[in-house]
């Protein structure tokens, strides 16, 4: 993807980053190849972003021909909106209080150039505000009232008024950002699209073992992709992206949903969605999804503290016990009898309001089907762990232990009923990326819950499609980048 620095006195940008162009305002504006331009990122360094200004034309501009820019129009708008700066000096209170403390001063001005602050103990800060307004050059100033510091005001600086000992930083960081290595001419020809894959290496159950995530990345530049691993402190970069894969456990209140939502906004094409985690990720929202349409499950209620009684005489024991944005058998109870049920709801009450009983099917196995753009992906039988009434049993230190065995199967040698009701259940959330639990009793599929992040792990899901599973997920993906 070509990267555009967008300055007006370009000869004074003197860093050369390969595969970045430097170029004016007045260029920008009136020359047709860059009105013609796929593909382009546009960094708008330009003197003054007021409205109707040249600065501000860039970036409008760059939004009206499909091209990424930073600042967006919002984030310029945004800049000038006093109660916005307001929301977020009071939303990262806690920081700006312990970034400033030692500072005696009764106001404090920030230079953030990419991000970044010349001394390391602001970084942090820096890095929040840039997430935030999402402009290359910014300056924040800081006012003390009483014995508590404020954002008073965040401005974009021309690039005129940086002073000459920073100009070497702002160099240094520029370049960081760029990535120099991922700019250079080798990789502009060989790569048409950018994608971004989130993953969390300290994470003990991730969706995608090491050999599958290596497995995607390959399966992405073969179809034409740079490829970056990225992380949570990566939120900001969200916009370099053509792409986003979210290969770590999803939450609706956690920074893998504001990542999606981010990846969203910024015009990415994106697995999993931001609504696909919202429906998925809380089951009281699929219980009553699933109820309304019809979808055979087991006998459910949803528990709130007016309706505890009686729950046991419509469900038996044992009986589950699940919290709304459980997942990979975390926060899933068994219980067998009033005492433990009373026990365990009131613990899980001290987290949420709502909490799932659901009817206790014993099978020794789960069907898991993994469907992609409301077609059958794969199948597989997840059987439950050794002595033990779950797939995972976290209770064990045996490592062997945790998790039972597998089958993978050819679609065909399927039972119909359990593709049917699978298919049904993912129509209901959209057309992403899904794994949905089934059990099987007597004959009859029952949907236990809607995945938006199913594993997909080397020597497992791909054991019969092997390296076309990867393709076909990330052939998608791309298939949404091209629209």
């Amino acid at each position: 993807m070509k990267k555009l620095v967008v300055i007006n006195y370009p000869q004074r940008w003197v860093l050369d980053v390969p595969g970045v162009e430097v170029i004016s305002p007045k260029e920008y504006l009136e020359l047709e190849k860059y009105a013609k331009m796929k593909n382009a990122r546009v960094f708008n360094l330009c003197y003054d972003y007021a409205y109707q200004t040249r600065g501000y034309y860039v970036s409008l501009l760059a939004e009206a021909r499909g091209q990424k820019v930073i600042p967006s129009v919002k984030n310029i708008l945004d800049l000038k909106a006093h109660a916005i700066v307001k929301s977020i000096s009071e939303a990262q209170d806690v920081l700006i209080q312990k970034t400033m403390k030692h500072i005696r001063s009764s106001e404090f001005i920030m230079s953030i150039y990419f991000g970044r602050n010349l001394s390391p103990q602001y970084d942090k800060l820096a890095r929040e505000l840039y997430k935030l307004f999402q402009a290359p050059l910014l300056r924040a100033r800081f006012v003390r009232n009483a014995d508590k510091w404020e954002l008073s005001s965040v401005r974009t600086i021309p690039f005129k008024e940086i002073p000459d000992h920073h100009i070497p930083f702002l160099y240094q960081f520029a370049e960081e950002y760029f990535m120099l290595k991922r700019y250079d001419k080798a990789r502009i020809d060989k790569y048409k699209y950018d994608l971004a894959i989130l993953v969390n290496p300290q994470e003990k159950a991730a969706p995608s073992n090491k050999k599958a995530i290596a497995n995607f990345v390959e399966a992405a530049e073969k179809q034409g992709c740079y490829v970056e691993l990225i992380t949570k402190d990566d939120y900001s970069r969200i916009g370099e992206f053509d792409a986003l894969f979210i290969r770590e456990t999803t939450a609706v209140n956690h920074h893998t949903y504001r990542m999606a939502r981010r990846a969203q906004r910024d015009g990415l094409a994106v697995i999993d969605s931001p609504e696909s985690i919202l429906k998925c990720a809380n089951k009281v929202y699929l219980a009553e999804l699933l109820t309304l349409s019809k979808v055979p499950t087991p006998k459910t209620i949803t528990i709130h503290s007016e309706n505890i009684k009686g729950v046991e005489k419509k469900l038996g024991f044992p009986c589950v016990l699940k919290l709304p944005d459980s997942s990979f058998s975390q926060g899933v109870v068994k219980v067998s009898s009033a005492e433990e049920m009373k026990v365990k709801l009131r613990e899980m009450m001290k987290i949420s309001d709502l909490i799932i009983a659901q009817e206790f099917l014993p099978t020794s196995y789960d069907w898991r089907v993994g469907v992609l753009n409301n077609e059958v992906l794969f199948v597989c039988k997840y059987y439950m762990a050794k002595n033990h009434w779950q797939i995972i049993n976290w209770g064990t230190k045996v490592k062997n232990d945790m998790t039972g065995n597998f089958d993978i199967f050819k679609i065909e040698d399927v039972p119909q009923y359990v593709v049917d009701i699978a298919l049904k259940a993912t129509k209901l959330i959209g057309n992403g990326l899904y794994g949905v639990d089934v059990k099987e009793v007597d004959g009859k599929a029952f949907v236990i819950e809607i995945n938006d992040n199913p594993n997909i792990d080397a020597g497992v899901e791909d054991s019969l499609l092997g390296e076309q599973l990867y393709a076909t997920i990330i052939g998608h993906l791309l298939d949404n980048v091209k629209r």
